[in-house]
C-alpha cells in the first residue's frame, strides 16, 4: 500500500454526530445568542432543539467546556464564560477583492499550520482530523457540501499543530471562510458528484500526510487545495489588487 492511502488511525470516543453538536453551539455562543454569564438552556432542552441524545450531548458540552467556552456551576448546568476582546479582528467580507485576500492569508497560515500539525499531532488530534473527514465523506457520498464539515477539518488542523494562534486566526476568521467555502461549495455540486468527490480526496490526502508525519507534503497538499478552490471560483484569473496612487 502506498503513504498516501495510509489511514488514520480510527477515532477515540468523540463521534461525528457530536463533532456536529459542538460545532453548532460554538457557532451559537460565539454568535452572541446565548449572554456571558447566562445559564445555558438544560440539557433536555438542547437535546431536542438538536435532535440528538443528551450522551451526545454531553459530549459537545464538555468539549465546549474544556475549551473554555462554558463553566459549570455544581447543581445549577452549564454557564456561559465571558470572553476578552478577541486578539484578532476582521471587517466583513463584502467584495469578491475580500474573498481572495481571505484565500491569500489563508495560504499564509494553513501550509504553516498543516507543516506544525504532521510534526505535532497526537491522538486526539487525528481523532479530531478523522470526525470532521467522516463527515465530509458522508455529505459528499449524499452529493452535499457542508460548510460546517469543511471548516471543522481545517480548524481540526490547526488544533494538531499545538499553535493556538493559528487556531484564534482561524476561529476569528470562520464567517469569512465560510463565505468562500459557500461559494466554492455551490460550484462543486454545479460541476457534478465527481467534483465534489474529487475536493473530499483532496481532503483525504492532507489528512494522510498529516497522520504519517509528513510535513512537506502536508503543506504542499493544502497549499494545492486552496489554490484550486480560489481558482475556481475566480475562474483562473485573480483580481488586480495592486494599490493605485501617487
Amino acid at each position: 500500500m502506498s503513504t498516501d492511502q495510509t489511514a488514520i488511525p480510527p477515532r477515540p470516543g468523540r463521534t461525528p454526530l457530536a463533532e456536529r453538536t459542538y460545532h453548532a453551539l460554538y457557532a451559537r455562543i460565539t454568535g452572541g445568542d446565548y449572554p456571558a454569564n447566562e445559564r445555558m438552556p438544560s440539557e433536555n432542552q438542547l437535546a431536542a432543539e438538536m435532535n440528538v441524545s443528551r450522551p451526545v450531548l454531553r459530549e459537545a458540552l464538555k468539549r465546549l467546556r474544556e475549551e473554555g467556552l462554558l463553566y459549570a456551576r455544581q447543581g445549577a448546568g452549564n454557564f456561559v464564560r465571558p470572553t476578552s476582546p478577541a486578539p484578532v479582528g476582521f471587517a466583513r467580507v463584502e467584495t469578491l477583492a475580500d474573498i481572495q485576500r481571505c484565500y491569500e492569508f489563508r495560504l499564509s497560515i494553513e501550509t504553516v499550520a498543516a507543516t506544525c500539525a504532521a510534526e505535532r499531532r497526537n491522538a486526539p488530534a487525528l481523532a479530531r482530523l478523522t470526525e470532521a473527514l467522516e463527515m465530509m465523506r458522508v455529505a459528499t457520498g449524499d452529493r452535499q457540501h457542508r460548510e460546517d464539515a469543511d471548516f471543522a477539518f481545517h480548524l481540526a488542523i490547526a488544533e494538531a499543530s499545538n499553535n493556538h494562534y493559528f487556531v484564534s486566526s482561524m476561529r476569528a476568521l470562520r464567517e469569512h471562510i465560510n463565505v468562500g467555502m459557500k461559494l466554492h461549495g455551490d460550484s462543486l455540486l454545479s460541476d457534478g458528484p465527481d467534483a465534489l468527490q474529487a475536493v473530499f480526496a483532496e481532503h483525504a490526502a492532507i489528512a494522510a500526510a498529516i497522520a504519517e508525519g509528513q510535513g512537506e507534503k502536508a503543506a504542499t497538499r493544502v497549499r494545492r487545495h486552496l489554490e484550486q478552490s480560489r481558482d475556481r471560483l475566480f475562474g483562473g484569473g485573480l483580481l488586480d489588487l495592486r494599490m493605485r496612487g501617487d
